[in-house]
């Protein structure tokens, strides 16, 4: 066999030219790199921050050519807790988002855990159901769903017919919980039960504790999603004001003070600023848990 052997020439370091060159090019990429991100992360800022802004104006600055409050007017945030209604609609968003979540999370990490580690005749017919239901609107089945709580249950103008059902389960949840379960390896589960740990002390000892990244992803999701439902509210709750939440209390709130644009949007951030916070602390298990669901599948 024939060796090629390198000549001097290509064995030589780069010439100072070429290192500047290389070196410039390199400057050129990270600045055109980090100046997409300024322009992406401004994109989604500069909204808040006018809401923010707006929000401390008085009545004759708001929504004018001004961008920056002439008088800081932090008593706009205590008008909106005066107005009649916000604090029920406080409570009743927090125990609808609250209670929801937990219920969510308890009843699907079971069903998650049997699709993901149980071998049985049909799991993949039964994980086929969750997904297929997954596709379905939730529009498609709100008239019968309204007959049979209002009318057969008489829970209409009650937020429990937006809370009960996530007691069995949420199919995004399940399907969520069972992609990142499967991740987890198997002998884990299997040396817990060749100890003599039966199935649910395996779920809650074993399981449970390296699972933590993709329940907290579900849980931020479906607390996410309770907080910012506008739909269930409306079908169930909108003939008692007594029951109504943030998201649809709000409508009503603007409604109230269409020409107050500073206290539309002070209580515009005050619906956003829970959220915002809950996702800030949560952010690294959230981000750590929707990564890892698409590992294995």
């Amino acid at each position: 066999m024939t060796q090629v052997l390198s000549t001097p020439a290509e064995l030589a370091p780069p010439s100072a030219p070429a290192r500047r060159t290389a070196r410039r090019k390199e400057l050129l990429r990270w600045i055109a790199v980090h100046s997409l991100g300024v322009a992406a992360a401004l994109f989604f800022v500069l909204p808040f921050v006018f809401v923010l802004l707006t929000s401390l104006m008085s009545d004759s600055q708001a929504l004018s050519r001004d961008l920056i409050p002439g008088t800081w007017e932090w008593g706009n945030y205590r008008k909106v807790f005066d107005t009649p209604g916000f604090l029920t609609w406080w409570r009743n968003t927090l125990i609808y988002a609250g209670l929801g979540t937990a219920l969510t999370v308890v009843s699907s990490v079971p069903v998650a855990y049997a699709l993901a580690k149980f071998r049985f005749p049909g799991r993949n017919l039964a994980l086929m159901l969750v997904i297929s239901m997954m596709m379905l609107p939730p529009q498609v089945v709100v008239i019968p769903m309204y007959l049979f709580w209002a009318k057969q249950l008489g829970l209409s103008g009650t937020l429990w017919p937006l809370i009960i059902p996530m007691a069995f389960g949420d199919t995004f949840s399940i399907f969520l919980l069972r992609q990142f379960l499967m991740t987890i390896p198997n002998e884990y589960v299997d040396a817990a039960r060749v100890d003599g740990c039966g199935e649910l002390r395996t779920l809650v000892r074993v399981v449970l504790p390296m699972a933590k990244p993709g329940i907290a992803a579900v849980a931020l999701f479906q607390f996410f999603n309770a907080w910012n439902d506008y739909f269930g509210p409306q079908i169930y709750a909108s003939e008692n004001p007594g029951a109504w939440t943030l998201s649809y209390g709000l409508e009503s709130f603007k409604g109230a003070h269409h020409t107050d644009w500073n206290l539309t949007m002070a209580a515009t951030v005050l619906v956003m600023a829970p959220v915002i916070l809950v996702f800030f602390f949560a952010q690294k298990a959230f981000v750590e848990g929707v990564t890892l669901t698409g590992v294995k599948g």
